[in-house]
């Protein structure tokens, strides 16, 4: 039976493998399933995770988290045997010429080799030694299956630097002929200390494209010539307010492109899977379609836990025209429905409708009145009174104020509105429909946490008075009255899942930089250095007398330093909003080498690619959004209505019985079909002949593409069938129709070899 490897192939096509890594036989089959796993997945992120983590421990090491040389040599080897352990069972998955031609295997596994010297080095010699090594270690992280979005991201930064890269050049060229020009006008100065050489010129208008040294950088050069100030307004001009936005404008075209060919490839990639599959799952006498028996066994496979009621309305879900058998076009839709969640539709219109008629008048009172709009712009009114009341609250409060002394009248009044508002919807709309809503939930979530403020400060509990601070989020409530204010939180609500993918990327290139940093730079800063340098007033520690008094004037700038891994991450951020950035620059340069300058640079141009990538992606989320909304209007009666992807089936007893039957011959004593026993007895409690079920899914950026390139994916669809001519498949000579049975726990099915051409990652 080809059940398993059909479902692995959906697979693939779901987590966007490519299909020349798929198992050819039952030996690696058997290590497939095993790298397969959500235990092997969460060995692979807690082996990257404490490789990382390690940093806290090694020299230079937070004082609080210091290891002996051989404690954390040891759990280093522990964490790369376990690396090496993942890639072994790769190898015999993948087989030796496939393992080669994987470029992020290869990597990873020449990474873990100079890794395992290095930390058999540091034990046998009992001390740490220049390790700029280290930097590497979030490849491991990076290469586990949870942090695919990671690798996302970095394909596309990589995918966008050729254009970025173009202006970059342009932008350092102007740059050059500045410094040359300035240093010819302004060196003679000798109260300059900006470009009294060419490197000085340089770096000071590297500095400058970040405005961070400016008008410092121009006030030497003004006083001796007011006309100097031209050759400023026109560098900052050029660099800074054409070529910087020319490098936005083009890396969020090359964004848009990447976003679109991306969709492209997975929506093609998915459609090969399927192609594969379906030719899998037909059999001889049966070549045309998939039997409902056929597709319950790559069920049973591809979601194991999924109950047999469930899988029986997938399969009708599918079954869109009726047929006894799905047809390749209706299984094209397999990945649409496989994430739905199965509910039985009421029979009645409400969830009071069944209650004694004078409760049912109250409950229907009850609903009228929270749908009405009336009873929604009242409420905004109160939301918007009340954000006025907590301004001027907060305004006529006194540095000296304390909340565990006072507890504002007007928050017990808008918080009793809030919660009545709250219980009128409950019992009106019924939880189910209400907690369905995103904007239910998140008015429900700040009302409880209000609550639980009120109560904190009613019985005087100190460490949680934060929660009080949470109440002006209830204001976020009125931008959904306008449409455009929906789109851009909706814009936002779904960009939370990839901006934490991207948060995550930008703190991996922050840990690489950190090491380096930690390498090269520990120890370099402290108080009342950099004596010989312009900023030497920044880390300036000394007391100075007032008449009586003594006071510690503080720079504080020796704060900003590479003396472990978490004031390294400080350090990087600060540097990465370049306000005064070039002073924690300068200082380590006059305590090192002129050379360390080029870190800082090269720092500053990596996060401006990735912050440029960021800002690319956040446009073109919401341009996309907005071109969604205009090409597709739909608009809402209700804000809050939020029905995401639905799709409706309906089961007649006939069909339950049936199907009851046919699983009890193919799959004798199976518990999962109390499920399918449980839809019989909804019919016999209601008195219906048939049920409704609904499957819904909250619904995603692909949803949104589907519709929005819906005429460009028909000439794709059309391109991929001209590709990809149907080839005679070995796996058709193989009979499906014999019984489906329960799953062996390790079944070695003969395994087909045939790959697909988009073979994408």
């Amino acid at each position: 039976m080809n059940y398993q490897e059909a479902a692995i192939y959906l697979q693939e096509g779901e987590n966007n493998d490519k299909f020349f890594t798929h198992p050819r036989n039952p030996k690696a089959l058997a290590a497939y399933l095993f790298a397969h796993n959500h235990l092997f997945y969460m060995m692979e992120l807690l082996t990257g995770l404490l490789l990382m983590m390690l940093s806290l421990c090694e020299a230079p090491a937070v004082p609080s988290l210091r290891l002996d040389v051989y404690v954390h040599a040891t759990l280093e080897l522990l964490a790369l045997v376990m690396v090496a352990f993942e890639l072994c069972m790769k190898l015999r998955w993948l087989g030796f010429h496939t393992f080669i031609r994987h470029k992020r295997t290869m990597v990873k596994t020449c990474v873990l080799l100079l890794q395992f010297v290095e930390a058999i080095v540091v034990l046998i010699r009992q001390t740490s030694h220049v390790r700029v090594t280290r930097a590497l270690r979030p490849i491991f992280l990076v290469d586990c299956r949870y942090c695919g979005a990671v690798r996302r991201n970095l394909r596309q930064i990589f995918q966008s630097l050729p254009p970025f890269i173009d202006i970059l050049l342009l932008l350092l060229f102007f740059m050059v002929i500045f410094a040359i020009l300035g240093f010819c006008l302004f060196s003679p100065n000798t109260a300059d200390p900006y470009f009294n050489t060419l490197e000085n010129s340089l770096v000071s208008l590297f500095v400058l494209l970040t405005t961070a040294n400016f008008p410092d950088v121009m006030m030497p050069a003004y006083s001796k010539n007011r006309w100097s100030c031209v050759f400023f307004i026109v560098y900052l001009s050029i660099e800074l307010y054409f070529i910087m936005n020319l490098l936005l404008a083009v890396v969020f075209d090359t964004f848009n492109d990447v976003e679109k060919m991306k969709f492209k490839s997975l929506l093609l990639h998915k459609r090969s899977a399927i192609d594969h599959a379906f030719q899998l799952l037909v059999s001889r006498q049966r070549p045309m379609g998939v039997s409902l028996k056929q597709f319950d066994g790559l069920m049973r496979f591809y979601r194991p836990r999924m109950s047999a009621r469930d899988r029986f309305l997938t399969y009708k879900a599918l079954n869109t025209s009726g047929a006894p058998m799905l047809s390749l076009q209706d299984f094209y839709k397999f990945y649409e429905v496989t994430g739905l969640k199965w509910k039985a539709r009421r029979s009645g219109e409400h969830w009071f409708d069944d209650l004694p008629h004078t409760t049912f008048l109250i409950f229907k009172g009850i609903n009228l009145l929270v749908k009405s709009k009336a009873f929604q712009y009242a409420m905004y009114v109160v939301v918007a009174i009340n954000g006025v009341w907590i301004l001027v609250e907060t305004y006529t409060l006194n540095s000296g104020f304390s909340w565990s002394r006072f507890v504002p009248w007007s928050y017990i009044v808008f918080l009793t509105i809030y919660g009545v508002e709250v219980l009128l919807k409950l019992t009106g709309l019924g939880p189910m429909a209400y907690f369905s809503s995103g904007w239910n939930l998140f008015d429900f979530s700040v009302t409880v946490f209000a609550f639980l403020g009120l109560i904190a400060l009613a019985f005087d509990m100190e460490p949680f008075y934060f929660i009080v601070v949470l109440r002006p989020f209830q204001l976020l409530r009125l931008f959904k009255i306008k449409q455009r204010y929906r789109n851009v939180l909706d814009t936002m609500f779904e960009l939370f899942p990839r901006m934490a993918s991207l948060g995550l990327t930008l703190i991996i290139f922050y840990y690489s930089f950190a090491i380096v940093g930690m390498e090269f730079f520990a120890d370099v800063v402290y108080p009342n250095c950099c004596n010989t340098s312009t900023v030497a007033d920044s880390y300036r520690q000394i007391n100075i007398t007032y008449g009586n008094k003594t006071v510690l004037e503080e720079g504080y700038y020796y704060l900003n330093n590479f003396n472990n891994i978490l004031s390294s991450f400080v350090t990087l951020f600060e540097l990465t909003v370049v306000n005064n950035w070039y002073i924690t620059m300068e200082g380590v340069t006059s305590m090192t080498s002129h050379w360390s300058r080029l870190y800082f640079m090269t720092f500053y141009i990596v996060t401006m690619v990735v912050m440029t990538i960021i800002v690319a992606f956040i446009l073109d989320a919401f341009v996309f959004r907005m071109n969604y909304s205009r090409k597709n209007r739909e608009p809402l009666e209700n804000p809050e209505d939020e029905n995401g992807i639905v799709f409706e089936v309906e089961v007649s007893r006939d069909e339950a019985l049936t199907t009851l039957e046919l699983y009890k011959q193919s799959c004798p004593g199976l518990s999962s079909l109390s499920s399918l026993q449980g839809v019989l007895q909804a019919m016999d409690k209601s008195g219906h002949l048939s049920l409704v079920y609904l499957g819904r899914r909250s619904r995603t950026k692909s949803d949104l593409s589907m519709k929005m390139y819906e005429e460009e994916i028909q000439e794709w669809y059309a391109e991929y069938s001209r590709e990809n001519l149907p080839q005679p498949d070995q796996s058709l000579e193989r009979d499906l129709d014999s019984p489906v049975s329960d799953p062996p726990p390790f079944p070695e099915p003969q395994l087909n070899s045939q790959t697909g051409p988009h073979s994408i990652n």
